[in-house]
């Protein structure tokens, strides 16, 4: 079976100085958030980081954030807020990565040459 071949989900804000983007469990739990705030987060977001792209676009491989990015982009370094501004005015983008390609076994085993 194919691995590496799930959906993804995840939210790009773009900041000020940076791009940020989380990851969420769908866009689907983004909607009924924004309907039903009374929704925990911990329903919505996959787990608690923020990463920043470094101005790379949503696509680009991200660092977590640090509290100070936070503060000088949100007013603030509770992680909890932030994703709640990020959720309000991300934009929110499905992806599925493809299938993994490459050697499966680079060694060959017994059938490699010494």
């Amino acid at each position: 079976m194919p691995r590496g071949n799930a959906p993804q989900t995840k939210v790009h804000y773009h900041g000020k100085d940076e791009d940020f983007v989380i990851y969420v469990d769908g866009s689907k739990a983004v909607q009924d958030w924004k309907k039903d705030r009374s929704i925990p987060l911990a329903q919505v977001v996959s787990g608690f980081k923020i990463f920043v792209t470094h101005k790379h676009g949503a696509q680009s491989v991200g660092d977590e954030a640090s509290k100070s990015t936070l503060e000088n982009e949100f007013g603030t370094h509770n992680e909890d807020e932030c994703m709640i501004k990020i959720l309000e005015g991300g934009n929110v983008q499905d992806t599925e990565s493809g299938e993994r390609q490459g050697p499966k076994n680079d060694s060959m085993g017994t059938r490699s040459a010494h």
